[in-house]
């Protein structure tokens, strides 16, 4: 915000001692202007905002004499601008009338002196109170540039504080705003954008600044040469694109937005490049989006500032290149564009915990739907590194990591690879994580690693470790009273038993605990099975399992007589 200031200079001191203005005065204004002197004469041992110094103050300001008037707002601004703090309705009243003054100068200090006071919390909302947007509303609607510039500075300042933000919202200052931030004036211009981007932090501030018309003044003033204007609208459009409608509205209103977007991230501000992402990702939340940035050659900067040093920019970067790989058809351009290597290198970084979880994350998206896809991220070296670090990264990201792994598996040519490479040493003590979801996960991982599988040596030799190995896990899922993880168990016990190793098929019948718990758990749904809602093909989870658990209990007695002589010992 621009203050204006005022400097006490001789020549008002002579004039005002002259006695020009006397005949015009009343004696206590006379009294005051005295007064007033003699402090400004010893200004930086007076406080202005009680006792004598604000008497003399309130007394000039009151005055029906626009020359008294314009010496106290100019001595208000010129004190606010050097000291902030906390000041009671006695302080800020005679400013607040100062504010509705019909004169230019008055209007332009007053106002400077409001925005100063509002810096400080407190007073923010004591301004609202005492009703200084209505003065300001209006002083925004001058021709005087400087008082323009000096009133939505202060709604900036105000706009700031939460409480204040539907107040001014509501007030009719939006329209102004809206229209002011497309000023000739860049400090207007600059305060008006900022004013805008204050209100951009709820709902319905938002929605209200989409009817006041903002979204194209954003929008155009995105090639602004100040980076200031271009950061406060482009953080601002980020802020109205979390929304739903609103993006629905942007895609139909503003076909520029994403080239815009995109081009700000070669811009020379740090900041504007890392809002620009981020405005991008909330955009990709939309499928359109998430098409448009790839089509508009978006990847290119966001894989620049993903390889940045800058924290804050990869951050945003991995946050956009997440959305966008949400789409199938961008799954492939992303891995083409040479975003694997980076992607990995991020999955150590434990500086920042949502870097990691987008990183990982990003990865699984890009291996959904192709095999092609699959093979590239495992031959980046993706699994190495999930199992270097899955069992010292938070528990968000160990949850990330094991469904990425869990998707891998669904390969069959890559699970011979996954195995070798160690992914059971790593998944197997995860299934007694403290995150149910990391549990899940990891076991969804070795369901789909068990099936159709060459080569079961790699599950035979975690029989019985690492933690438990994994006797130890098909006995906890289906004992536990999670129906998904008892599915999981059981589903996996029958691929075992068709992959048809004899060593294994030994293993799982001289358990002591998997044969047993396999019964009961026929036993123990069968009874229970009428009192479980049906889903819509009229086939419960609890029904499913009954079916899988009766399965291998009927697999294992067709089997040979030395395994079944093994099933009757259990």
């Amino acid at each position: 915000m621009q203050h204006t200031t005022w400097t006490y200079n001789r020549t008002q001191t002579d004039r005002n001692r002259s006695g020009l203005y006397e005949p015009l005065l009343q004696e206590n204004e006379r009294e005051a202007v005295a007064d007033l002197l003699q402090f400004l004469e010893n200004r930086t041992e007076t406080n202005f905002f009680e006792g004598d110094p604000l008497r003399a103050l309130s007394t000039l300001a009151f005055s029906d004499n626009v020359d008294l008037q314009r010496s106290a707002a100019l001595a208000f601004a010129e004190i606010t601008e050097k000291d902030v703090k906390a000041v009671d309705r006695d302080t800020l009243e005679p400013v607040l009338f100062l504010l509705q003054s019909h004169d230019v100068e008055v209007q332009r200090a007053a106002s400077a002196a409001l925005g100063n006071l509002a810096v400080n919390p407190e007073n923010k909302l004591l301004i609202v109170k005492l009703g200084g947007l209505e003065p300001l509303i209006r002083q925004m609607l001058s021709p005087n540039v400087e008082v323009q510039c000096n009133a939505v500075g202060c709604i900036t300042n105000l706009a700031t504080h939460d409480e204040n933000k539907t107040k001014i919202a509501k007030s009719g200052a939006l329209v102004p705003l809206t229209r002011l931030a497309r000023s000739k004036d860049m400090r207007v211009q600059r305060n008006a954008t900022g004013a805008l981007l204050n209100m951009t932090h709820s709902d319905e501030n938002r929605q209200q600044l989409v009817n006041a018309g903002a979204i194209p003044v954003l929008v155009n003033l995105l090639s602004s040469p100040d980076t200031d204007v271009q950061y406060y609208c482009t953080t601002a459009l980020s802020n109205i694109a979390v929304d739903s409608a609103n993006r629905k509205k942007l895609a139909q209103t503003e076909p520029k937005l994403v080239n815009a977007l995109i081009g700000l991230m070669d811009s020379t501000s740090l900041k504007v490049q890392c809002q620009a992402a981020l405005a991008l990702r909330n955009l990709a939340s939309d499928e359109k989006y998430q098409l448009e940035i790839v089509r508009s050659r978006g990847l290119t900067p966001l894989l620049r500032l993903l390889q940045s040093s800058f924290l804050p920019l990869i951050l945003s970067s991995v946050a956009c290149i997440r959305n966008i790989s949400i789409h199938p058809l961008n799954e492939s351009p992303i891995i083409d564009a040479g975003f694997l290597e980076p992607l990995i290198e991020l999955l150590a970084f434990d500086e920042n915990e949502e870097i990691q979880c987008h990183a990982i994350s990003t990865l699984r998206n890009l291996a959904a739907s192709s095999e092609r896809n699959k093979k590239a991220i495992v031959e980046a070296g993706a699994v190495e590194r999930v199992c270097m670090l899955l069992q010292t990264v938070p528990l968000s990201v160990q949850s990330e990591m094991t469904a990425c792994v869990a998707v891998l598996a669904l390969s069959d040519e890559l699970k011979s690879r996954l195995l070798q490479l160690g992914a059971l040493d790593v998944l197997i003590p995860s299934t007694d994580s403290q995150s149910v979801e990391v549990q899940g996960n990891s076991a969804a991982a070795i369901g789909n690693l068990s099936s159709k599988v060459t080569d079961y040596r790699p599950f035979i030799n975690v029989w019985s470790s690492p933690s438990g190995g994994l006797h130890g896990y098909l006995t906890r899922f289906l004992d536990s009273a999670d129906t998904t993880f008892q599915h999981i168990a059981i589903w996996t016990i029958v691929q075992f038993l068709e992959g048809g190793d004899a060593e294994l098929i030994e293993l799982i019948m001289k358990s002591k605990d998997i044969i047993p718990a396999v019964t009961r758990l026929t036993q123990t749904l069968e009874s229970s099975s009428p009192h479980h809602q049906q889903a819509e093909d009229g086939v419960t989870d609890e029904s499913e399992i009954v079916g899988l658990a009766r399965r291998v209990l009927d697999m294992l007695a067709a089997s040979s007589p030395y395994q079944k002589q093994g099933y009757e010992k259990a």
